[in-house]
């Protein structure tokens, strides 16, 4: 009998949180904003991340006792960044983006992106790291017997190489930070998780926007791994032929 008053209650409580007032636009709205945010940010990510992979790869691959001292300077410093980043929690790298260093902005989503997308390529850095230095050296070598310079076998030789090994883990990766967006909300950045929190503020019960959240986070978790898993498909039948 309680279960039979508890769905007869479900149904009003539904139709407050997403048929009145439009309110289902407010979630589409900001299930936009937490794509547009997680897409910017993982290229962000990517970007910094590459660049950081390709500083470290190239002074580790260095030959013993021809040390670039310039480079060894810019290692040491991806080698901070990349430690400081994993090594501090994303929520305490919002708030001091948003409260410390960009304080006076507006812009709580542009702050988000920054933040999410400099966490990002602390990570993606060693996933890129490792896809690079699990690539044959004799690849490396040939490359350089053909003259190409460092950067040029890197740009046409290994990454292509290394990006097949990393892209289960770059999925991964895209996954994680769309379920991170949800930590911007603290910085007051309108995305899905603040429009949940809004409008169960406004009808005073969060059970219903939070439940119909985390289902559409849920669905576009689901959808984005099996277009990973497809790409992943597609690209082994490649290497068969």
């Amino acid at each position: 009998m309680a279960l039979i008053d508890w769905l007869g209650d479900l149904v009003p409580r539904l139709h407050r949180a997403f048929i009145e007032g439009s309110r289902w636009k407010l979630y589409l709205q900001g299930l936009g904003t937490t794509l547009e945010m997680t897409v910017i940010a993982l290229i962000f990510g990517v970007l910094l991340g590459l660049i950081v992979a390709v500083v470290r790869t190239a002074h580790d691959q260095q030959r013993p006792g021809r040390r670039n001292p310039l480079l060894g300077f810019f290692n040491a410093l991806c080698n901070l960044y990349t430690t400081v980043i994993r090594g501090t929690p994303m929520m305490v790298q919002l708030l001091i983006w948003s409260f410390v260093i960009f304080k006076t902005s507006r812009n709580k989503v542009l702050v988000g992106i920054i933040g999410l997308g400099i966490n990002s390529g602390a990570y993606v850095a060693e996933i890129i790291r490792g896809g690079l230095m699990s690539v044959d050296a004799g690849q490396s070598e040939a490359g350089r017997s053909l003259g190409l310079n460092y950067f040029d076998t890197m740009r046409f030789i290994v990454i292509p190489q290394a990006f097949k090994n990393i892209l289960p883990s770059l999925g991964n990766e895209f996954i994680t930070l769309f379920k991170d967006t949800s930590l911007v909300q603290a910085i007051g950045a309108a995305e899905l998780t603040y429009y949940a929190f809004t409008i169960g503020g406004r009808t005073f019960d969060y059970m219903p926007p939070l439940i119909g959240i985390a289902l559409m986070y849920l669905v576009v978790v689901i959808i984005f791994t099996w277009l990973q898993s497809k790409l992943e498909r597609r690209l082994r039948q490649s290497d068969r032929r």
